[in-house]
């Protein structure tokens, strides 16, 4: 799935944009079973700005895919600075409390 962008409004301005999924989903690799969280993604932008629309959908590529938090979090990392190559961004992923352990994992990227 290709993530659109769109052209940033103040690309001389140094801001700070964050985009909050609170109904994501993935497959545990190991059960099978649904793996439910939120993805927090921040960044600073550079000439290009994350087209919303197109970014929930590719969140929906994920729904029935098998793929562990880590792998998760590092690809979603890896995709959208390769889009829109932000100046520094941030991608949290909150999980769902399983067997009493809750996981938070975080991967970041800034450019230089």
């Amino acid at each position: 799935m290709e993530i659109e962008t769109f052209p940033n409004p103040r690309p001389g301005r140094r801001y700070e944009i964050t985009h909050v999924n609170s109904e994501f989903t993935s497959v545990c690799p190991k059960t099978g079973l649904p793996d439910f969280g939120t993805v927090t993604i921040s960044y600073i932008p550079d000439a290009l700005c994350l087209e919303l629309k197109a970014l929930k959908y590719y969140f929906l590529d994920y729904r029935n895919r098998g793929i562990f938090y880590e792998a998760v979090t590092n690809q979603i990392l890896d995709d959208l600075v390769e889009c829109c190559s932000p100046l520094w961004m941030k991608v949290t992923t909150e999980w769902s409390t399983r067997g009493g352990i809750r996981s938070v994992v975080v991967a970041e990227f800034n450019k230089t």
